[in-house]
């Protein structure tokens, strides 16, 4: 497994530290989730739940139709 350094100034280390004991996990298991978390190359699963989930969204198409709001003029 690879191993990473961290430079951090000891206010950042301690914040980071903290953090880690709230969760009730490792330092070294917090960086990872925290590293995991920011490169994750799709949408959480609690966001995707959220797609076609408010009715009233005027994009949202419905019987087969999309449906648009009214354009503004910007002039």
């Amino acid at each position: 497994m690879p191993q990473i350094t961290l430079y951090l100034d000891e206010e950042t280390d301690a914040k980071a530290r903290a953090a880690a004991r709230a969760a009730g996990v490792s330092y070294s298991k917090w960086v990872g989730e925290l590293i995991r978390s920011r490169t994750r190359d799709e949408w959480p699963e609690t966001l995707r739940k959220l797609a076609g989930s408010r009715p009233d969204f005027p994009l949202r198409a419905t019987n087969g139709e999309t449906v648009d709001v009214p354009r503004v003029a910007l002039d």
